[in-house]
């Protein structure tokens, strides 16, 4: 059965450009927990031209401001943004989901939106892989990281469907392993890899990706090799895939070549036949679906009402209803069924009155086996809602168990839909997404034994993608929309339902051999053929559990078909009597392995009553025959012969029955035994299978305590590591508190400061750092040396490299090229184990200082220019009298040199000793109040002359009005 389930960098660019549609690969990357580390690894190898868009989508706190964009930014050569509401994807971009949003992908934007889901309950990967799917198809990359759940697996099914990439981190190197386990257990990955070898592996694979579609040329010259490979997978797996859609199989078979980067089919043909590992996964490939509870919900919902309803008000109380779902895959159709049609019994308050059967049937095994679990993951929250997560599953450990109301209603098998007799007597198929992979030859076959298997007014659900052809004729259509179809009673083509095991095209075979005109007589084969139809007793030859395998002459007197499915067995089909006669005979031919006869066994027949003899023998040779029996039929030469007894023959008849009687009652006397020593053989073997059970079952609850013993110590631990997750959140909140006072600290200071590393990285820096340097935010761990800078400092780099050598550090005034001041500081970094991590720069803004240190240096010229040229005596004194300065006059007038005399005070030196009391009244009066004015000193030279002198005193205030220096000039 084809069972698809329900459902160089400039060469790359140059590859992935040449779609026709203009789309370019978008890679999804899902991580959670120790996600940060792997993205970093992933991000960090790859190239900043390659030609894909990425999209990171993490499980966030939604309480906490995103940091995600620039962490990553440290690590990626590409420009990291924050997605936004309606933001365009474009290549060489990677795009970070922000907190608190869910988002989806639609027409090449991003679109967010506020989670409908509780925390705790949101699935934000497998939501955007989805949407990724439908949108990009075989462009879509899915990237499953580091994280604990199972988000993502759906989303990467999705992707898979629709023939994209899907990839994986290797399960050992993750830091939690539990998200790429559950994608590698619930997909066929393409790739299993280390984060940080995926990218490389990604960019190697887009290389060999398919670069246009195959051409009719092309085809016919493939066909062979084609035909080779759909032979190859027939004979390993059983399985035919002639009639799988040719697009669809060169697909798949593409994806693989592009695996094992192999250009040619042929080359990928001597692949399988040289590891035949290929061949599994090849099919597994092939089989690849996608399926999910409730999938297109107005479809279920018109199911409810337009099917189930109807056929739950049609029917009598007591009725089973019979559906099967063909290409069920993992079983999520199957149990949606069965949960849609509690629901509508429920609603129609006929509790136990109706029952509904589901044969839910698939070609993959592995599928068949999760279906038959009826455990699922926890992102099945997605689709199923809450109310029904709680009415029909347990919460386990490992996800949702599916209750046992729902699991006992459905039957999980492996059957394949064109090999396999179909089921029948069917109320609802339901077939969906499945016939888009079949040609139009199989597709008509396939509704043609839909229509066989369906009763009167049952259903037929197709996929909204598919159509019923030309055999419209055999449904009515309920909802064209939704592909809801009702039986009708056109008639069926015989041949239209006639599969065989090995389902060929319909071709006449025309032998190239000529015919002989005049063919040999053979007349010993025309004697065998006439004695075998005319003189031969009618035979079965059956295997040892009495399925027929071939049949001899007519036989229809002893068998007949058994009533309802057909049925091949011979204990299904025997007559009468025979079936108590011949199962015990059979049974002891099988054990003594020789010749059983059956003789005289009485049946009833049209003309009355007759004697058969049965022969059994147990074949050993020749060795095609070895362990099967032949049963051979023959007509007995006993007579009865009905008498009318009179009166005096009534003794002798009497005595006819009797015997009769007695020899009936000795056959049965020996089937009896027969019975009893079948039935002692099996009381014994019963009796040890029972000691076996429980030898397990004492095993098993050995086991149980073990698991118990285990499960105690696991909550233990748990309770153990929220202790310790709170003493880390703890520490982060103190982190987060201690970093904003160290951000509010710096940028308060208004001091431009840069961090760096011990490689003169950039790690950090200030708000007043931009004004000097040109810095964004994807500036951080570049080095210093390759930003633009307003500064006149070519020695930066070896200064800062002279402090990292000798620790000591080194201050500079260094000006900028529009004439601004800086005082730059570099000191070494500093961690609190006293080790060196980097350096501290710090630049401290002095323009103004050196604008009024250089009108200071101009006004102080100035002064002394005027002071020292003014012809007039003019002698400077502090606030207390001492000698500041003196002129060129004064020291001409005063005969002293005023290095002599200055710092000493004026009224000791050069006023008389009885009228300097006077003078330094009169001077500390003035200074007091601080205003100018005129006052006579008489001076004493160095000569000793005396001279009445009249003053002009000038005083000098600083900011504070205070006076502290006066000016006396000579009038």
């Amino acid at each position: 059965m084809i069972s698809v389930k329900q459902n160089s960098h400039a060469d790359l660019s140059d590859n992935v450009s040449e779609s026709a549609s203009g789309l370019f690969p978008i890679i999804g990357i899902g991580a959670s927990a120790g996600g940060l580390e792997a993205l970093e690894q992933f991000l960090e190898n790859v190239p900043e031209q390659s030609g894909m868009a990425f999209v990171v989508i993490q499980h966030l706190d939604p309480t906490q401001k995103g940091m995600l964009p620039e962490l990553l930014q440290r690590t990626s050569k590409m420009k990291v943004l924050q997605a936004q509401n309606r933001m365009m994807v474009l290549p060489d971009r990677v795009y970070v989901i922000p907190p608190n949003k869910s988002m989806t992908i639609l027409k090449g934007m991003l679109f967010l939106s506020e989670p409908i889901e509780e925390r705790g309950l949101r699935l934000p990967i497998d939501l955007f892989l989805r949407s990724l799917a439908d949108y990009n198809r075989e462009l879509a990359v899915g990237v499953i990281l580091s994280g604990m759940g199972s988000d993502g697996s759906l989303g990467l099914r999705a992707i898979k469907a629709q023939n994209g990439i899907v990839m994986a981190q290797n399960p050992g190197s993750a830091r939690f392993d539990s998200m790429p386990r559950s994608a590698i257990d619930s997909v066929l990955v393409d790739i299993v890899a280390e984060a940080n070898e995926l990218p490389l592996k990604l960019i190697d694979l887009m290389k060999h990706l398919p670069k246009v579609k195959i051409d009719p040329a092309l085809e016919l010259k493939n066909k062979s090799s084609l035909e080779k490979i759909v032979t190859l997978v027939r004979s390993c797996t059983g399985n035919d895939f002639s009639l799988y859609k040719k697009n669809t199989l060169y697909r798949r078979i593409e994806r693989r070549m592009s695996v094992h980067k192999i250009d040619k089919v042929a080359g990928y043909v001597n692949l399988l036949n040289d590891n035949p590992g290929e061949v599994d996964i090849l099919f597994k490939e092939l089989l690849i679906g996608v399926t999910n509870f409730f999938r297109d919900s107005h479809v279920w919902s018109l199911v409810a009402e337009q099917v189930i309803g109807k056929l739950i008000f049609n029917r009598e109380n007591g009725t089973v209803l019979r559906a099967w779902i063909p290409g069920c895959s993992t079983g999520e159709e199957a149990y949606s069924l069965a949960i849609l049609f509690k629901e509508e019994i429920e609603k129609a308050k006929l509790h136990n009155s109706l029952t509904l059967q589901i044969f839910a049937t698939d070609l993959d095994n592995e599928a068949i086996g999760i279906a038959r679990k009826g455990l699922f993951p926890s992102n099945i929250a997605a689709d199923v809602s809450p109310s029904r997560l709680k009415r029909f599953f347990s919460v386990t450990d490992d996800g949702y168990q599916m209750k046992p109301e729902i699991r006992e209603m459905v039957v999980f098998a492996e059957h394949n839909l064109i090999m396999h007799p179909p089921f029948t007597k069917i109320d609802i198929v339901s077939c969906r997404n499945l016939l888009i992979y079949m040609d139009s030859e199989l597709q008509r076959k396939v509704i043609s034994l839909f229509h066989y298997s369906l009763v009167c007014n049952g259903y037929l659900i197709l996929g909204t993608s598919e159509t019923l052809g030309t055999q419209g004729h055999l449904f009515t259509v309920v909802d064209s929309k939704c592909k809801i179809f009702k039986h009708s009673e056109a008639i069926l083509r015989p041949d239209l339902v006639d599969f065989s095991a090995t389902f060929l095209h319909n071709k006449q075979f025309v032998s190239n051999k000529p015919m002989s005109v005049n063919p040999v007589l053979n007349i010993q084969s025309y004697a065998n053929e006439l004695l075998l139809d005319n003189f031969t007793p009618p035979g079965v030859l059956v295997n040892e559990d009495g399925d027929i395998l071939y049949i001899s002459g007519r036989t229809g007197k002893y068998l007949e078909p058994a009533v309802g499915k057909a049925n091949m067995n011979i204990f299904a089909m025997l007559r009468d009597k025979l079936q108590t006669e011949l199962p015990v005979a059979f049974r002891n031919a099988i054990k003594n392995r020789g010749l059983v006869f059956l003789r005289n066994i009485k049946m009833e027949a049209n003309n009355g009553t007759q004697y058969i003899n049965v022969s059994i023998k147990w074949i050993d040779k020749p060795e095609p025959l070895h362990g099967l029996l032949m049963i051979v039929f023959s007509d007995s030469s006993v007579v009865e012969t009905v008498k009318r007894p009179s009166k005096k023959g009534i003794s002798e008849l009497e005595s006819v029955r009797e015997s009769e009687l007695q020899n009936e009652l000795l056959h049965m006397r020996e089937v009896m035994q027969s019975t009893m020593e079948e039935m002692q053989t099996s009381q014994e073997e019963l009796k040890s299978t029972n000691e076996e059970l429980q030898s397990a079952n004492e095993e098993l609850q050995s086991t149980n305590e073990e698991l118990t013993t285990s499960k105690e110590e696991m909550q233990s631990l748990n309770e153990e590591l929220q202790t310790v997750n709170a003493e880390l959140q703890s520490k982060v909140d103190e982190f987060s508190r201690v970093n904003n006072d160290m951000k509010n600290l710096l940028n308060s200071t208004d001091i431009a400061t840069l961090f760096l590393d011990k490689n003169l990285n950039i790690r950090r820096y200030t708000n007043q750092a931009t004004k000097i340097f040109k810095l964004i935010k994807s500036d951080i761990g570049r080095p210093i040396t390759d930003l633009v800078t307003e500064l006149i400092y070519p020695d930066m780099a070896l200064d800062a490299r002279r402090v990292l050598n000798t620790l000591f550090f080194t201050e500079k005034q260094i000006a900028t090229h529009d004439r601004r001041w800086f005082l730059i500081r570099i000191m070494p970094y500093r961690t609190f184990d006293d080790r060196i991590d980097g350096l501290v720069m710090t630049f401290i803004n002095t323009t103004e200082h050196m604008e009024i240190e250089g009108k200071l240096s101009h006004s102080e010229q100035m002064r002394s220019l005027l002071f020292y040229s003014y012809p007039g005596v003019v002698v400077s004194l502090s606030a207390d009298g001492r000698i500041i300065e003196l002129n060129a006059a004064a020291e001409a007038f005063l005969k002293i040199k005023s290095a002599d005399v200055l710092d000493n005070n004026f009224f000791k030196l050069f006023v008389a000793e009885n009228a300097r009391a006077k003078a330094e009244d009169e001077n500390a009066r003035l200074v007091r109040d601080g205003k100018d004015n005129s006052t006579v000193i008489e001076i004493k030279k160095s000569d000793g002359s005396v001279e009445n002198v009249k003053w002009r005193v000038h005083i000098i205030q600083n900011r504070l009005k205070e006076s502290h220096a006066m000016l006396l000039m000579m009038q």
